[in-house]
């Protein structure tokens, strides 16, 4: 359907919002901006923020569900003959490879990882948006996988898949935070992710592969 033009000034304001939001977050820090201030900047009032964005955390993390839906779009779309592990590796490589926004290595994400670290609010919010992930894509390999509903083996295999997706991510942002450049970095984290690897079992490996339609 068409985008009436309601929802698409709603989209605008929004999105309007979070862009000023986000660029007063990269020029002061997350705790030293105020909603106040970020409604005055965007000529609107603080309760239409509050009305896009319930919290300021929401302000930061604009692109939330994306996010937590990530892990488990890969394994929906993933190739015929692929498995669940494979096609969640596999792309996290190449989004190392590609230097891409999900993993930390575009430009201009270091100074995002700097507010976001130096945040109790903002790390607490990515505790909890990991802990979505898993849960997201749990009920995602239940569903590819047919498991039984008492099998726990799909929760199983989400906790050590995004597991393994953030700890690359750590390994990233720790590596630029030491000063290392993005390709040594970028490096540093595909021979980790080959050590990752090896360390997950066959039957992980080789969950949920996908069957021919």
């Amino acid at each position: 359907m068409a985008e009436g033009l309601r929802e698409r000034k709603k989209r605008q304001t929004r999105q309007h919002i979070s862009d000023v939001a986000t660029g007063l977050f990269m020029e002061r820090g997350f705790e030293a901006v105020t909603i106040a201030e970020i409604a005055e900047a965007a000529e609107v009032s603080v309760n239409t923020v509050y009305n896009y964005f319930p919290a300021k955390e929401d302000l930061f993390v604009d692109r939330e569900e994306e996010v937590i839906d990530w892990p488990s779009r890969l394994v929906r779309e993933r190739a015929v003959g692929q498995s669940a592990a494979r096609a969640i590796v596999e792309q996290l490589r190449q989004n190392i490879r590609e230097r891409h926004a999900y993993v930390g290595l575009s430009e201009g994400y270091e100074r995002f990882r700097q507010v976001m670290t130096e945040s109790p609010a903002l790390m607490a919010r990515l505790f909890t948006i990991q802990g979505k992930a898993v849960n997201r894509l749990g009920v995602t390999l239940r569903e590819e996988a047919s498991a039984a509903p008492q099998d726990p083996t799909p929760e199983f295999v989400a906790h050590q898949l995004v597991g393994l997706q953030n700890a690359v991510q750590r390994c990233i942002m720790h590596g630029l935070a030491e000063g290392g450049g993005v390709d040594e970095v970028a490096e540093d984290a595909l021979r980790k992710i080959g050590v990752m690897e090896s360390l997950l079992s066959d039957a992980v490996l080789n969950y949920a592969v996908k069957n021919t339609p």
